[in-house]
């Protein structure tokens, strides 16, 4: 795996600093006496987000429950979005709840533009997002974002979550894949 590196892009060390400081921020934002009880649902969208999600949970110390949500954009070898798909939910009830989303990769919006109104017809009393990666892309940032890890390149990468052909997604850190690797299996 590691031959197919092409370059790194964010250093395990740079996305560790910055989840924490995300952490903070959040907890935060949803401690009292800005909201009552100090309590959330957190909702990750799988697969990519779990790595993420379990880092950023840890630094924060609020009172919260976890919802899920299974959303396809890049199926199997796929480098561009092809558009988000529902895939799952394992929610619980969150009416009246506190919702942040966390996602790992924010590109083409679709992902965020399909969960946010879905979340919200089950009556929140908020629903925020947070995404790792924003693109450089004007579709990307055309989408509101409450809390952004890192402002990125627009081009493909994988780790820390983040999958070519479900493969990668336990590198550290946040590379691009040589061109070699693409269309192949590790």
């Amino acid at each position: 795996m590691q031959a197919d590196i092409d370059r790194i892009l964010i250093t395990r060390q740079q996305i560790a600093e910055r989840v924490r400081e995300l952490a903070l921020r959040i907890t935060a934002d949803h401690s009292p006496p800005i909201l009552d009880a100090g309590e959330i649902t957190i909702v990750p969208i799988l697969t990519g987000a779990v790595i993420f999600t379990a880092d950023l949970i840890r630094h924060m110390p609020l009172a919260m429950k976890i919802g899920l949500i299974t959303v396809s954009s890049y199926p199997g070898a796929a480098v561009q979005s092809k558009g988000a798909q529902l895939l799952g939910r394992q929610l619980g009830d969150i009416r009246g709840r506190h919702v942040l989303v966390v996602d790992d990769i924010l590109d083409s919006g679709g992902t965020l533009r399909m969960v946010v109104p879905l979340l919200q017809q089950y009556g929140p009393a908020g629903v925020k997002t947070c995404v790792l990666l924003r693109k450089d892309r004007p579709a990307a940032r055309d989408v509101p974002v409450d809390y952004v890890g890192f402002d990125i390149p627009d081009q493909f990468v994988v780790g820390y979550g983040l999958d070519y052909d479900d493969y990668y997604r336990n590198l550290p850190e946040i590379v691009t894949l040589r061109p070699s690797a693409m269309g192949k299996s590790p």
